[in-house]
């Protein structure tokens, strides 16, 4: 049997090999190098656009998180601090109402100022000032904020992601189709020639259950009945997806939702996100640029309206977000991590005994848990370290252009 593709998840972003203050100035400037590593690749006028209300330009995610820090970090702990300019807040806020007013989602892409280099002079002053902090503020002082700028860190780390799926919904805009990096390649898959792994009815545990970071979402841990189910160790392919469009699949009513059937009709779908026939043929617009199909690689950019459709044309179902979280904690699944995020059925709600945190950080997960779905696992743009076996990404059911794929259940 192929050996699963498992994540090594990192309690902490932090290392211990010198003082707090140390450890924290490494963490701290290893995750923003990486947002600008990111960015490095673009133009101005490529950081601009926004090319949906879902997605967000890149130089709006770069001043976003900078906001992040100085707003939380900075604003509430640093004496002496003075913004960097009077007006960001209210370009950059993203939806923390208790934080103050903000400028419309779907209105980023107007903002021609500041100018990219003024985001970059942004960013390297906020730094300035959190590197300075870090070094001057103490240890007690310091232990008693490293939940904040874990949560920072990781928040960058989510945007740093967002920065790859919106640039390149962006670009599979373009007739003329640009490349993020020319020398990208999709990660290798894994497969296995038995194709599925049986979970025996049994009560598990599920959910963070220690104190390595976390986001709020992914408490309490709790007990949760599950199986019998058999679990696809395989992700569902370009070829298996390609059998089900050649079958009709887009235009079969019978097999969808009918919420996402009117949505593949009013949206034209007859195939994949960033999928175009270019004479005659499929290919998948990628990171790389323009692409044939890979028959043997992981489908990508489907919807959960897809998904849902495309289990139920196999004849079989999506896993439940606590069946995946059981066998991939099993080290059960192929590719559970660094290909796509794995739609789930499961409803994005709260734990039993979930209580959001207080403050203006309580409005980061729970009061998103109403009508989007779960997704377990993470993709090719998740940043490394990033991932959790007990993470819960959520989406509504209509969005794909995130990297996005699914695996089987079959409760037969």
């Amino acid at each position: 049997m192929t050996k699963p593709a498992l994540a090594v998840p990192a309690p902490s972003l932090f290392s211990d090999s010198g003082t707090l203050a140390q450890n924290l100035v490494e963490a701290y400037l290893a995750v923003r190098g990486e947002t600008e590593r990111r960015a490095a690749p673009l133009s101005p006028e490529d950081q601009l656009i926004q090319s949906m209300p879902d997605a967000s330009p890149t130089k709006w995610h770069r001043a976003h998180t900078t906001w992040f820090f100085e707003q939380f970090l900075l604003g509430e702990h640093c004496e002496g601090y003075q913004p960097f300019h009077p007006d960001y807040a209210f370009l950059f806020n993203s939806y923390y109402v208790s934080a103050g007013p903000r400028h419309a989602r779907h209105q980023r892409g107007h903002l021609t100022r500041p100018s990219a280099d003024e985001v970059t002079a942004y960013r390297r002053h906020v730094d300035a000032a959190v590197v300075k902090f870090f070094q001057t503020a103490g240890e007690e002082r310091l232990t008693k904020l490293i939940p904040l700028v874990e949560v920072g860190l990781n928040h960058e780390q989510q945007h740093q992601e967002l920065m790859l799926t919106d640039i390149l919904h962006a670009f599979a805009q373009n007739p003329i189709p640009p490349a993020f990096d020319p020398e990208w390649r999709l990660p290798a898959s894994h497969r296995s020639v038995d194709e599925w792994t049986t979970l025996n009815e049994g009560i598990h545990t599920v959910g963070h259950a220690d104190d390595s970071f976390h986001f709020d979402n992914e408490k309490p841990a709790h007990r949760a009945l599950v199986g019998p189910v058999r679990l696809a160790r395989n992700l569902v392919t370009n070829a298996e997806w390609l059998a089900f469009m050649q079958d009709g699949g887009y235009g079969t009513a019978t097999l969808w939702l009918m919420d996402g059937f009117a949505t593949a009709t009013n949206e034209g779908w007859q195939a994949p996100g960033h999928w175009r026939q270019v004479d005659g043929e499929w290919r998948i617009m990628t990171l790389g640029g323009l692409q044939p199909i890979d028959p043997a690689a992981p489908v990508c950019h489907v919807s959960y309206y897809e998904a849902d459709a495309f289990a139920r044309w196999a004849g079989r179902h999506l896993p439940t977000e606590m069946e995946w979280e059981v066998a991939a904690r099993a080290g059960q699944l192929n590719d559970a991590f660094g290909i796509v995020w794995q739609w789930t059925r499961s409803s994005y709600s709260p734990y039993p005994g979930y209580r959001a945190i207080e403050g203006a950080l309580g409005e980061y997960n729970g009061k998103f848990m109403v009508n989007q779905l779960v997704l377990r696992g993470s993709s090719l743009a998740t940043p490394a370290g990033h991932s959790r076996i007990t993470y819960r990404n959520f989406f509504y059911p209509h969005h794909r252009w995130q990297f996005t794929g699914l695996r089987l259940a079959d409760y037969a």
